[in-house]
């Protein structure tokens, strides 16, 4: 979930968040999710537009340049699962709920950034020390606000208000987003690495450039989401 998968390496935290894969990757793609491709084209635009604004926090983000496209996959994945999600669950945010889920996203990272001693914090920092391209902040925001409205809906309507609650809740998230993931039967392209389910990222392989060669399928276990 989005509060388990956005730590930002500058110090900045945020209150954020497969299924084997068995038949090649399709020519031209970099990952499957269930029916849908996400290109190579279309990474390499996501990547061309993280690397326009990377530089100006190159001295305070740890993320070098060949983790990038894994990174930036690895959210654009994300979102699939999480609009597939929403599909399942008979979710359907507004543009409304997107800005707030934003806004809820800019406090706590200012909050965990004035903890941490970051002082030029701002959400575009923290979207890229989180290998996230700006130009994707409403779909980060999307991703929140689907969040939110479900541990609402398992909650008998309202936000979770205790620990009990919130860990109910999140439990429920964390099995059914899982469920959902599984379902995609997700394919990452090897050149870019294996998907894996207990992050729900893409993560590079000891012979990724033997399996790029040969453009064979990255085969993952389910794991444990």
């Amino acid at each position: 979930m989005l509060r388990r998968v956005l730590t930002c390496a500058a110090g900045v935290g945020v209150v954020l968040l497969a299924a084997t894969a068995c038949s090649p990757v399709k020519m031209g793609s970099a990952a499957v999710v269930g029916s849908d491709r996400i290109t190579v084209t279309q990474l390499d635009d996501e990547v061309n537009a993280f690397n326009q604004v990377y530089p100006k926090y190159k001295s305070e983000i740890q993320l070098t340049s060949a983790k990038i496209p894994g990174e930036v996959l690895s959210w654009l994945i994300r979102f699939q699962i999480m609009d597939q999600f929403a599909t399942d669950h008979g979710i359907a945010v507004t543009q409304n709920q997107v800005d707030t889920a934003i806004k809820e996203i800019t406090t706590s990272g200012e909050e965990s950034a004035s903890e941490s001693g970051v002082t030029n914090f701002s959400l575009e920092l923290l979207l890229v020390a989180n290998g996230i391209p700006p130009d994707k902040q409403n779909e980060l925001g999307r991703y929140q606000a689907i969040e939110d409205a479900y541990l609402a809906q398992v909650n008998g309507g309202k936000a979770p208000s205790t620990t009990a609650e919130e860990d109910a809740a999140s439990k429920q998230l964390q099995t059914n987003q899982c469920s959902t993931a599984k379902s995609l039967n997700i394919q990452v392209s090897p050149q870019y690495g294996t998907f894996n389910y207990s992050q729900y990222a893409v993560t590079a392989t000891p012979d990724l450039l033997s399996a790029a060669s040969g453009q064979k399928p990255a085969t993952v276990s389910a794991g444990s989401c």
